[in-house]
């Protein structure tokens, strides 16, 4: 019986399906969700609410943990996603984010 259980191990036929928000992709879900406003880290609604490092820090969000509540509840004129990009989700793509806006949105 050990053998069978490896052997579906191996195969991944033992493992339950993940949820498809658990394996999401953040540059995936910000191409999908977020890009339509915030092209290469901009906003097209409020200037000064960019993803830049410098908006970002000014605005008091001091990494992927406030983006992610942010992606999920919303704020000002920002509707929430949370429905749309589930907890591990806006985790994801906040996590993207943070890393581009470190980055330079280079």
């Amino acid at each position: 019986m050990k053998w069978l259980v490896g052997l579906l191990l191996m195969l991944g036929l033992w493992m339950a399906p993940a949820p498809v928000h658990a394996a999401a992709d953040g540059a995936a879900l910000f191409e999908a969700h977020c890009v339509g406003c915030h092209l290469n880290g901009g906003n097209i609604i409020r200037r000064g609410k960019t993803l830049k490092l410098k908006a970002l820090e000014r605005n008091g969000i001091e990494g992927p943990l406030e983006i992610a509540m942010i992606a999920t509840e919303g704020r000002g004129q920002m509707s929430g996603y949370g429905e749309v990009l589930g907890e591990q989700g806006a985790d994801a793509v906040a996590e993207w984010i943070w890393q581009q806006a470190q980055e330079g949105w280079s």
